[in-house]
């Protein structure tokens, strides 16, 4: 089953990685970024997809369905990166951070992040 989401999917799937308990559908419509300004026909048309794409589990909780994530955030982060790197750049993170380097688009707290991490991976 594919689980590539899209980014409305994945403003659904972030409200429930952030729930400590499954939601109803009008609660996660309540907790999405008001900007989005979506419907709860929206949210439940969401809710569908991510059932197919079985990103989500519901739970019959008398009239109404709770839904919790069965997709791990960590796993698909990791995943989508992996793929990301692949595509973009050959499978080499070297040169996506010349890019960024060169875009400018590293300040100096990522800059020492790397930094620690290579010294991290090098011991």
């Amino acid at each position: 089953m594919e689980k590539r989401l899209s980014d409305a999917e994945w403003e659904v799937m972030e409200v429930l990685w952030s729930a400590d308990q499954p939601l109803t559908a009008m609660d996660i419509a309540t907790r999405v970024p008001t900007d989005r300004d979506w419907s709860l026909a929206t949210v439940k048309s969401l809710l569908s997809r991510l059932l197919a794409k079985r990103a989500v589990e519901p739970k019959k909780d008398g009239r109404r369905f709770l839904y919790s994530p069965s997709l791990d955030r960590e796993h698909y982060v990791a995943d989508e990166s992996r793929r990301f790197v692949g595509r973009l750049f050959g499978g080499k993170l070297s040169p996506l951070f010349a890019r960024l380097a060169e875009e400018e688009a590293l300040d100096k707290e990522d800059i020492d992040a790397i930094e620690a991490l290579l010294k991290e991976l090098r011991k």
